[in-house]
């Protein structure tokens, strides 16, 4: 041993074997490796909701929460109420005095509905806890004569900083924009329209702010007269605005409501297209810098086609374009599918049968992934009818509807298994019930991307009432982003 210490190299070889004995007892005895773990999104109920119906007078406004959700809460209903002659705050829409609250509704699956008086402005639909997870509401008028004649329904809109339209320009229609702030803070507002020949900008400007608890009505012939086709386009410099139009064709023509368009995107599905017969004229938009060809295929009770003779709309930058689609879809329960290599804003306008007619609108829309509610369904005694028209452009897809009526119990939930590239359109009638209800529809595991609106129309003797609505992607869930930890926030 001795010799060998002596030995540089034989040193040199118990200092290596000492170092392999510790690093080998090292090796055996790590810890083992820590998985770094992406932090996810949560899925959380919503507990907060805020909508506003634009102008109830004269309308039957609904609102409903889907069972299911637990806890307390409650929707609180209160109308905003307009300033008089002498600038100072009126009775509201239900006479009341303004800051008296309308109704408290504290039950999920009860539909409250009533019948609001003429006169007062916007309604404002508050919820929190249980009875904010789904809540949808809407207003809608019945008209039988003069220039409001239809049926004029419109979900009730939540504030937003960015909100489109596409329909009728005020050329052809009178045009009126309704303009809500229920916050606490000031929305500075801006308005863009695109018409046929490009951009619009009124001469008396394009913009107005809307004070908290403020709301304001707009012609927009006062912005741009001459369109007779058009994109609008409302955003907010800061804060946040509930925005919503309504389109008078004129005595013998009908009104309605435009539903809210789905954002520029370079796939748009317009939704809800109703079986019955009478003129569809479609609606594009480009908003962007460059000329665009839009694709565009129906998706029909029997698949999914290109129509012949219109398979393309041309739209130049910065414009909106119309097309007669009534030789390939009238008739025909369908949705659009329109694709383009810039973002789009697309919409439908959907007229009745008879010696006067009534109008209704439809727009893009996004795919109800997380189930949709709609309000407002009537069935009274075969006089109006609700229908679900249901599209699953790209996959095969199933759906669980259940209807809530306003009185007694619940009908069971009916299951409905859509083919992909095909549209079903169901008419909805809760057996025993003439009265209003509600209607929840929702994707079942597994199912493909769904699109859908509910019709509900009503024959007369001088000609087809009729409005749509697309179904909206329920407020039930939001995606909480996941909390990290990160310094700067608490550095100067």
């Amino acid at each position: 041993m001795r010799r060998l210490i002596e030995n540089r190299f034989g040193l040199l070889a118990l200092v290596l074997i000492a170092s392999g004995a510790l690093f080998g007892v090292a090796f055996v005895s790590r810890p083992a490796p820590v998985t770094q773990v992406r932090p996810q999104a949560v899925r959380a109920p919503v507990e907060s909701v805020t909508a506003v119906c634009p102008a109830p007078a004269g309308s039957r406004v609904s609102v409903i929460t889907p069972p299911g959700a637990g806890g307390p809460g409650s929707a609180t209903l209160s109308a905003i109420a307009a300033p008089d002659a002498k600038g100072t705050e009126g009775k509201d829409s239900t006479g009341k005095d303004p800051g008296e609250k309308d109704a408290v509704i504290d039950r999920p699956g009860l539909l409250w509905q009533r019948e609001i008086a003429s006169g007062g402005g916007p309604l404002m639909v508050d919820a929190t806890g249980s009875m904010a997870a789904g809540l949808e509401s809407a207003q809608t008028a019945r008209e039988t004569s003069g220039a409001q004649r239809g049926l004029a329904g419109v979900r009730c809109v939540e504030p937003g900083a960015d909100t489109w339209f596409i329909g009728p320009g005020p050329a052809a229609a009178e045009m009126t924009l309704y303009l809500a702030n229920p916050d606490s803070a000031p929305a500075d507002i801006t308005f863009m329209v695109y018409s046929g020949e490009g951009p619009v900008l009124s001469e008396r400007g394009n913009g107005a702010v809307v004070k908290p608890g403020g709301h304001r009505v707009i012609r927009l012939r006062d912005l741009a007269p001459s369109p007779l086709i058009m994109a609008l386009r409302v955003s907010t410099r800061s804060g946040r605005v509930a925005a919503a139009v309504k389109a008078v064709l004129g005595e013998g023509r009908g009104a309605d409501w435009l539903p809210v368009a789905a954002a520029p995107a370079t796939r748009v599905v317009v939704p809800g297209i109703p079986g019955t017969a009478g003129k569809r004229e479609l609606y594009v938009a480009a908003p962007g810098e460059r000329d665009t060809v839009v694709r565009i295929k129906a998706v029909l009770e029997d698949g999914s086609y290109a129509l012949k003779n219109k398979e393309t709309i041309e739209v130049p930058a910065g414009s909106t374009a119309s097309l007669d689609l009534s030789t390939g879809i009238g008739g025909q329960p369908a949705a659009l599918v329109l694709e383009s290599d810039v973002p789009i804003v697309a919409g439908l306008k959907i007229t009745g049968t008879g010696t006067r007619q009534d109008v209704a609108f439809t727009a893009g829309a996004e795919s109800i992934d997380l189930g949709s509610v709609v309000a407002d369904a009537q069935a009274t005694g075969g006089k109006q009818v609700s229908r679900l028209v249901l599209s699953a452009p790209f996959a095969p897809a199933t759906v669980e509807v259940r209807l809530l009526p306003a009185k007694g119990e619940a009908p069971a939930p009916i299951e409905v298994k859509l083919a992909s590239a095909h549209t079903q359109e169901i008419r909805l009638t809760p057996r025993g019930s003439k009265d209003a209800f509600s209607v929840v529809v929702r994707p079942l595991p597994g199912s493909g991307q769904v699109y859908g609106g509910r019709v509900l129309d009503e024959a007369t003797k001088d000609g087809q009432l009729v409005t749509a609505q697309p179904l909206a992607v329920g407020r039930i869930w939001a995606l909480v982003p996941p909390a990290v930890d990160a310094p700067g926030v608490v550095l100067p």
